[in-house]
């Protein structure tokens, strides 16, 4: 049997986050594999209540681990290493990537208690990490986080590139450059059997801006406020961090980071010697006995995070600081789709304090860290990959860029999570579908999709819930009443009655007809209550609660 060439999403593709791509060498179905990137993307109320991170579903990687050569991240964003600590355990595969990235992955294992010495620290093109029939290279490419990498993947079968996150930037402030003439050069060497390229920005037209071209408006921004500024990014944006920070620094303003999230991530960044010549900052006690036209706070927050800084300062203080009328807040960043209403309450919040608020729209204080559309054709020319494979994007980005490379006369494919793809010949064909689906951390426990809390979560929230207990003597014979309690539901229906009365008095009827067959019947008893309770819920207010049925049976002395 014939050796093959194989890609697989299991996360990313069909959606904004938590990525983690698979490809695999070998014989059909024992492939040796590795795994790119580990991310989370975040719960919601809407459609997963109470949940934290949400993160690919491994099933299949862990059904096969003992074929996983090792896991590969390209960058340190949450959205490819935040799960590595949550999910190496089921893996346990070396961990490679560099040294900043290294740093942020180690703080996920540390913090859930996995250990870090599995992690493999590398130097970028040409050092190269062998892997199997795999030997694979970090290759430097901007983001807006440093250290960003794409991967060449080198294989029997060809050499396959995988983008990672990136974007066109020549001087990006933090980090490496975009080389066109190295990207050239990987071109020239063998040739690129297939391109799997980022696919996010694919609808924006014009060409992506540089970081350096914020240092400018943000610092007569901030130079033209009269009173506290306060700035929110990406904590792991720190080119923007330092520019914020540096043009603080100009208008003669002391710099307060606020937000675990935005001192853990400069503190990796200077350790690791990606950020240097940060200017001093101070602490909050400091900053809040300071005139308020000498301070600026950097904070975390940025897409509308209820437990972060900027939630906290809009809803009164944080760390003894807060905001009056007159002070001016600056969102440095994009929403990202999905979080807008919780940007936007945050927003009103802080208006109603008279803070004015100022955000990227108009493009002077944010530039997207992906490429956009010209800057995608611009590497498929650079390139000239036989294969492209959309991916890092929702459905329709997807199938926008595969459209993009059609018309270049690129074979491509639309492979969202769970599409296996032959890469072997010079067409990618898809031949199997895994099934996919996620993994929730909820706390501190990893529970599936399918396990059935989020769904009672979620119809308990649009529906309430209702307790109903009943006691059964020795002789099978139930007491007269049954006691009913109820959540989120109105304490009184149509009738003008409380409702807990009108389903007490409904049951203690049914309980006093009921025959002992039923009786002596806990499933059935158990059915036949949920079912008065959830009637008369519907009589009364129009609304069919979650109900427990609690029986209680009496033993004989």
């Amino acid at each position: 049997m014939s050796e093959r060439l194989i890609y697989m999403p299991l996360g990313g593709a069909g959606e904004i986050g938590m990525n983690a791509y698979v490809y695999g060498y070998g014989q059909p179905g024992k492939e040796r594999l590795i795994v790119v990137d580990l991310g989370v993307t975040f719960g919601d109320m809407d459609g997963s209540p109470g949940i934290d991170l949400i993160m690919a579903d491994v099933a299949w990687l862990e059904e096969n681990r003992d074929r996983i050569e090792g896991i590969f991240i390209t960058h340190g964003h949450e959205d490819h290493v935040g799960a590595v600590g949550l999910l190496w355990s089921r893996l346990r595969a070396p961990i490679h990537c560099r040294r900043f990235t290294g740093a942020l992955a180690a703080m996920k294992m540390d913090e859930a208690g996995q250990p870090s010495d599995v992690i493999r620290i590398h130097a970028p093109r040409p050092e190269v990490i062998n892997a199997g029939p795999f030997q694979v290279q970090f290759v430097p490419i901007s983001h807006s986080i440093p250290e960003s990498a794409a991967l060449i993947i080198d294989t029997p079968a060809g050499r396959v590139v995988h983008s990672g996150d990136f974007k066109l930037d020549g001087t990006p402030v933090v980090g490496e450059p975009f080389d066109p003439q190295v990207w050239h050069q990987i071109a020239q060497e063998k040739g690129i059997k297939a391109l799997a390229c980022d696919s996010t920005n694919i609808f924006s037209p014009h060409p992506g801006r540089s970081e350096a071209l914020l240092a400018e408006p943000l610092a007569a921004f901030i130079k033209a406020q009269p009173n506290l500024v306060v700035t929110t990014t990406f904590a792991s944006n720190v080119a923007r961090l330092k520019t914020l920070a540096e043009a603080a620094t100009a208008a003669g303003r002391k710099v307060c980071l606020l937000g675990r999230a935005m001192r853990k991530m400069v503190t990796a960044a200077v350790e690791t010697g990606v950020l240097t010549d940060f200017p001093a900052v101070i602490g909050s006690d400091e900053a809040a006995e300071l005139p308020r036209n000498q301070v600026m706070l950097i904070v975390t927050g940025s897409q509308g995070e209820r437990r972060a800084a900027t939630a906290q300062l809009a809803r009164g203080r944080y760390l003894g600081l807060s905001l009056k009328e007159g002070d001016s807040f600056l969102f440095s960043s994009r929403t990202i789709p999905g979080n807008e209403r919780g940007v936007i309450r945050i927003m009103n919040a802080l208006s109603e304090k008279g803070v004015d608020v100022f955000d990227a729209d108009d493009g002077f204080y944010h530039v997207s860290g992906h490429a956009n559309r010209p800057d995608i054709e611009a590497v498929h020319d650079l390139l000239r990959p036989g294969i492209v494979i959309p991916m890092h994007g929702e459905h329709m980005h997807l199938r926008a860029h595969a459209k993009l490379a059609a018309e270049k006369g690129i074979a491509s494919v639309v492979a969202t999570n769970g599409t296996m793809v032959d890469l072997t010949g010079d067409r990618p064909v898809v031949v199997e579908h895994v099934e996919t689906g996620r993994t929730y951390l909820d706390g501190n426990v990893l529970i599936g999709a399918m396990d059935g809390i989020v769904r009672d979560r979620i119809r308990m929230a649009l529906n309430g819930h209702a307790m109903v207990s009943i006691i059964i003597d020795e002789n099978d014979a139930p007491l007269p009443d049954a006691w009913v309690e109820t959540m989120g539901l109105p304490e009184r229906g149509r009738a003008g009655v409380p409702l807990v009365d009108h389903v007490e008095s409904e049951l203690a009827d049914f309980l006093t007809r009921a025959d002992d067959r039923l009786i002596g019947n806990d499933d059935k008893l158990e059915e036949a209550i949920r079912k008065i309770t959830r009637q008369v819920s519907m009589e009364e207010i129009g609304k069919k609660p979650e109900v427990t049925v609690v029986i209680s049976r009496l033993a004989a002395d």
